[in-house]
């Protein structure tokens, strides 16, 4: 055969069955890190003529079991297909690999009764590496050790947050809590669903929260290692209220985001920026709900939240439409503010979600108000800016202790939770991936890996309202797909999987001159969108994705991002363990 019809020919086998000249463990879709003996076990290889699969012992390489593949499914994005493998009925703990005829074998991954404990520890230890204010020593951060940065012992009150008792220059203590996201400053309206969905965590988990031993400096206290690290950041949202009046600064933050250096390198002047309803509100919503998740670890401290809560609520009873809008600040103030903005444009789910907090912590008609007014008819995926479900779920939660003439409004918010789950989980052979995430070309987001654990999280309120076996399912589905079942063939969770993000938009990580990055972070996953301009391989929305550090719209880490993984962890852990 003469070169050019061998290139022909090559080009040809190429074009036609290009999936194989990929690697085989890329084209195998799983769960990279773990499954549990009596849940479900799929996987997807990306092709649509395989039939026949094997599963093996990783040592031995000895065929433990086989099966058939099933028929392909069609992507609604793309051209690609995949066909699932469903190996559920083999049950024997042990370290295995997938292996498809005529292709190859997958990534490894165990399958053991605690499958997804390091899951659950690392997510919350992501939170560790995250803390301002304080060294991390290796005895706790391993080869990510770092110097403390921030102390924010001399915060300024910026101009746009001047008060009576603060003029503009006011210097205040506002140390420690977590940073936000891959920059360094800290910010008041995430925090609130952040620390919602981790209180939660441990008020709905307990026993599994009391198992999670982390090596961070509080182990061994007496307290859940999950509580110490929320006690971190709650300790600082505490000092972003101002003790005169009650109302909340937005966020702690430089002028402009610091360069790509490490936290004690980071050295310029830091703000509290302008009091507002919506950081208020939050800020009301998270006090009250530690308040009574907190009381029996710490009454005082429990006692010290519901009063800022209802400090907060009041001041913004007393100034109900006062939002953040960061380029009018700049416009009238000095220097600009140039840092996230988290500006939100309706505040009725804020509202509704301290109502609630408030309600359940004090069972004031005062806070029943907002909760009545409100029709819950349809109920978003929660986000940092979409709340009402986060008051929807306290309510359902608290609603056997709750007076007689809530009845109605709670069978209304239950019908719903319920209903909505019905509908995600419809159909769940049809989407490519076979889970509730990417059944839609919307589900792919900035932060599209915090929609699919929040996804899960939204099933598992379901769940424990009437415990059916599909709304468990589909929440572990959800999982596969962030540990590898997806459309990028990547562990979205650093350090956890095969192959996982090595280039996360995260300061420290792109800083410390270590080729791993920080580990337990979840990178923000597919996004379409592709607002850093940076370079991507693909435009369809569930491969849109690119591991490099420039790319803060797919592969930044933030609190909120790791918040609903922790949640649906540690749920799996509780309820298959």
């Amino acid at each position: 055969m003469n070169q050019v019809s061998f290139l022909y020919l090559a080009g040809f086998l190429l074009a036609g069955f290009g999936l194989f000249a990929q690697n085989p463990a890329d084209q195998i879709r799983l769960n990279q890190v773990g499954f549990y003996p009596n849940a479900p076990k799929q996987a997807l290889v990306v092709g649509k003529n395989f039939e026949n699969f094997t599963l093996i012992e990783k040592e031995s390489h000895k065929v433990v079991y086989k099966g058939k593949i099933k028929e392909a499914v069609k992507s609604p994005f793309s051209e690609k297909y995949t066909q699932e493998i469903d190996f559920s009925n083999f049950k024997k703990n042990g370290n295995y690999i997938l292996s498809v005829e005529k292709l190859g074998e997958s990534y490894p991954f165990e399958i053991r009764n605690n499958a997804l404990s390091n899951v659950a520890k690392a997510s919350i230890k992501g939170y560790y590496f995250q803390r301002v204010s304080e060294d991390l020593p290796e005895k706790y951060a391993g080869k990510w050790a770092r110097k403390a940065g921030h102390p924010d012992t001399s915060v300024l009150v910026h101009a746009n947050a001047v008060s009576t008792n603060r003029p503009e220059g006011t210097r205040i203590n506002s140390p420690r809590g977590w940073y936000d996201a891959g920059d360094y400053n800290k910010y008041i309206v995430n925090s609130g669903i952040t620390m919602y969905t981790l209180l939660s965590a441990l008020e709905d988990f307990p026993k599994t929260a009391n198992d999670l031993e982390l090596n961070i400096p509080e182990s061994g206290n007496n307290l859940p290692d999950l509580l110490d690290e929320i006690l971190v950041n709650l300790e600082w949202m505490l000092t972003m209220q101002d003790p005169t009046d009650g109302g909340v600064y937005h966020k702690l933050t430089n002028a402009n985001f610091d360069g790509m250096v490490m936290p004690d390198k980071a050295i310029q002047p830091r703000y509290v920026v302008q009091k507002n309803t919506i950081a208020s509100l939050d800020f009301a919503a998270v006090m009250a709900q530690a308040s009574r998740i907190l009381k029996p670890y710490n009454p005082e401290l429990s006692s010290r939240c519901l009063t800022s809560a209802e400090s907060a609520w009041n001041w913004a009873k007393a100034n109900p439409k006062v939002f953040y809008r960061q380029n009018q600040n700049n416009e009238k103030f000095k220097p600009a503010i140039t840092t996230g903005g988290y500006e939100d444009n309706n505040d009725t789910d804020e509202w509704f979600w301290a109502s609630a907090e408030l309600f359940v912590a004090t069972q004031k008609s005062q806070y029943w108000e907002g909760i009545a007014s409100t029709d819950v008819y349809w109920l978003p995926i929660q986000s940092w800016n979409s709340v009402m479900p986060l008051g929807a779920f306290s309510l359902l939660k608290a609603r056997k202790t709750l007076p007689s003439f809530t009845a109605n409004k709670i069978a209304q918010i239950q019908n719903t939770v319920l209903q909505q789950a019905d509908e995600m989980v419809k159909d769940l052979d049809k989407p490519l991936f076979r889970t509730v995430m990417g059944k839609s070309a919307k589900d792919f987001m900035w932060g599209s890996s915090s929609h699919a654990a929040n996804q899960a999280m939204f099933l598992l309120q379901a769940f424990q309202l009437n415990p059916k076996k599909i709304y468990l399912e589909a929440a572990l589905g959800n999982m596969d797909y962030l540990l590898g079942r997806n459309g990028v063939g990547y562990s979205l969770l650093t350090g956890y999987g095969s192959k996982y993000p090595m280039h996360p938009h995260h300061r420290p990580s792109i800083a410390d001159g270590i080729d791993e990055p920080v580990p337990g972070l979840l990178s923000g996953g597919p996004n379409p969108g592709q607002q850093d301009q940076c370079k991507y391989d693909s435009k369809v929305p569930d491969e849109s994705f690119s591991d490099s550090d420039c790319s803060y719209a797919s592969n930044e880490i933030a609190i909120n991002w790791n918040a609903p993984l922790v949640y649906l962890a540690m749920a799996l852990e509780s309820y298959y363990h």
